[in-house]
């Protein structure tokens, strides 16, 4: 299977002082790495909410954030025009939301997993001030040469997501504006959105075609709530 593309930057960051290329054990390859977030743990195992059938699969960059290459500074995170606005109207909908993200700055030593949860944890605090929560977030620290079934266009982080949240991935929604999101979504047999918000490499490339085409979240959002409502229809 064709392996997903990652755009580096132009200047690629030196690794930190605190960080090592990661050399990622076996377990990695089996199940994925998850970052569960709080919140998501007492909905969930506390709160015991029943598993949602269907999910809404994000990427980060690109498509909830801003795409700043390797991001380890949670000073740098910014949520993208459409995107808050988007996630609340799919929640409305009865989706599950989680984000699926190849993080391989953590296997080239750039930053630490420490780095990674600031960011996640800020990228969390914006979409709550704007009435959005996450189910969870789930990563691969892999570099694209260790062959990871995690890192995207794998499925690895979807079987790791659907194991906690419990939903269909056939009748759930991938949304990347990247090649790899799309040939992940393909592989799981769920629907695809190509959004315009970030790289949006070519998706023939890695990926194959996307099943839609949106400007950003909220028009993806648009879109799903369409493909609902047409299921209902007798």
């Amino acid at each position: 299977m064709a392996r997903g593309l990652e755009r580096d930057a132009v200047t690629a960051p030196r690794p930190s002082p605190d960080a090592s290329p990661l050399e990622i054990p076996s377990s990695c390859r089996e199940r994925g790495n998850s970052d569960i977030l709080p919140v998501g743990i007492l909905r969930r195992g506390r709160l015991m909410a029943p598993p949602y059938a269907r999910a809404a699969l994000l990427d980060r960059d690109g498509t909830v954030i801003a795409d700043r290459s390797y991001l380890a500074d949670p000073g740098g995170v910014e949520i993208l025009p459409g995107a808050a606005e988007g996630l609340a109207r799919m929640r409305s909908l009865g989706l599950g939301l989680a984000i699926l993200t190849n993080q391989s700055g953590i296997g080239r030593g750039y930053f630490d997993e420490t780095q990674l949860r600031a960011v996640h944890h800020r990228m969390e605090q914006l979409l709550e001030a704007q009435g959005v929560r996450l189910d969870g977030i789930y990563y691969c620290p892999c570099r694209p040469d260790q062959q990871c079934s995690c890192r995207k266009p794998e499925p690895g982080l979807v079987h790791a997501a659907r194991a906690e949240l419990g939903f269909d991935p056939s009748r759930s929604f991938v949304i990347g504006d990247k090649g790899s999101d799309i040939g992940m979504g393909r592989a799981v047999s769920a629907r695809t959105f190509l959004v315009r918000s970030g790289a949006t490499v070519d998706a023939q490339e890695s990926g194959g075609a996307p099943d839609y085409v949106v400007d950003d979240l909220l028009d993806a959002a648009t879109r799903i709530e369409n493909i609902l409502r047409e299921e209902q229809s007798p």
